[in-house]
């Protein structure tokens, strides 16, 4: 995908300037900020990236619209002036960088009543040394829609110091069903960060799948704002770090309206030398009565030199509710490995099949399909990269 140059609308060039400004006043958080105490940006140096072509290739589905965000704004001025923006804080310091400096992004919508049967596929590549790219998403289901998005950003090697700052905005209508996978396997020198929020409304389904296996520092926020009665979502993340790399994950699941479900899982494997931190809230709104939440993180350190940090909360105004969160951090069960050792197998062998067996639930609860098998080999082929 190229990115067509076009006169932009004052509107936007206005937020632009919006962006510009708070990216002057806004200082990037050090680990005295709430939510960055794991992760330090000490070594992260802004002006040292200048901007980059995102070049991204896109596989699209019949029925749904997918553009290019600079062709957009000529076709679909209005529902990206009502949607972009809309559910992401600008006054953030990465937000603000981006509202002000995209120029690559996409838009897929779906209108209502229209079930895409194919998933919508976007390839985004983070190649070029010296580089940030600034890319934005915007994901519209209407009414009874259906369809499913799988975004991916890779390196072609672990040799590229760039910087990939993206916001993803689901907006999933009244009834309508959205499975939304994000993957990143970029190089394990670049930073990350992303801000992705999705608003759900009545009656309407959320499956949203999380996979962490590059970048060597930085921080992702998905929050879930379940915002009409009846909506649920599914959250499901997964990350396996090797020596050197930080990872950490912030999750919101808000619960704004009453009889509403959220059931979040996010497991990690962690080899010699690599870190993650993951933080997760979930927050029921007054009046938000009937709410059924869940989260659960879960860690694997495949060395003594690993380390992980989960930390669940809860913020509950309304009192006909059920909440609950679990957590655990553990290394490689040893009766495990003498079992399996045991019965023939070599250590190596054994280790590979206790670890692959503690990311296989992530698995199951993806949609059988092309995807899920895809998701699936892409575990495996990690893991062969870190045990």
């Amino acid at each position: 995908m190229t990115t067509t140059q076009i006169a932009e609308p004052t509107w936007l060039t206005e937020r632009r300037q919006r962006g510009a400004s708070l990216t002057q006043s806004l200082p990037l958080p050090d680990q005295k900020a709430k939510g960055w105490e794991f992760t330090d940006l000490s070594a992260l140096d802004l002006d040292s990236y200048e901007p980059g072509p995102a070049n991204a290739t896109i596989e699209s589905g019949e029925g749904a619209t997918v553009l290019p965000l600079a062709a957009a704004l000529e076709s679909h001025e209005e529902l990206l002036r009502e949607r972009l923006g809309s559910l992401v804080p600008v006054e953030d310091p990465f937000v603000a960088r981006n509202e002000a400096g995209w120029r690559d992004g996409i838009l897929i919508h779906v209108p209502r009543g229209v079930r895409v049967a194919e998933p919508i596929r976007v390839e985004l590549p983070l190649d070029e040394d010296g580089a940030t790219v600034a890319w934005r998403t915007v994901i519209m289901l209407e009414e009874g829609a259906e369809a499913e998005v799988w975004e991916h950003c890779a390196s072609a090697g672990d040799d590229t110091d760039a910087l990939l700052n993206s916001v993803v905005e689901l907006h999933v209508g009244q009834a309508a069903t959205l499975r939304y996978i994000s993957t990143q396997d970029i190089s394990e020198r670049a930073w990350i960060f992303a801000t992705q929020r999705a608003q759900i409304e009545r009656d309407a389904r959320l499956d949203w799948t999380a996979l962490g296996f590059g970048s060597g520092r930085g921080k992702v926020r998905m929050e879930t704002n379940l915002a009409g009665q009846g909506s649920e979502a599914r959250v499901t993340g997964g990350y396996a770090a090797g020596a050197g790399q930080h990872f950490d994950y912030d999750t919101t699941q808000e619960h704004a309206a009453p009889n509403t479900f959220s059931d979040l899982a996010f497991r990690g494997v962690l080899a010699a030398g690599a870190t993650a931190v993951w933080r997760g809230m979930i927050r029921v709104d007054p009046g938000a009565q009937g709410t059924d939440a869940f989260q659960v993180s879960r860690n694997l350190l495949l060395s003594p030199d690993a380390h992980a940090d989960s930390i669940p909360g809860l913020e509950i105004e309304a009192d006909d509710v059920r909440c609950t969160h679990a957590a655990a951090i553990a290394q490689i069960d040893r009766d495990q490995l003498f079992y399996l050792t045991s019965r023939g197998l070599s250590p190596a062998e054994a280790k590979q099949l206790i670890v692959e067996g503690f990311l296989e639930s992530l698995v199951e609860r993806l949609a059988e399909g092309p995807v899920r098998d895809e998701v699936s080999a892409a575990l495996a082929a990690r893991l062969a990269e870190i045990l």
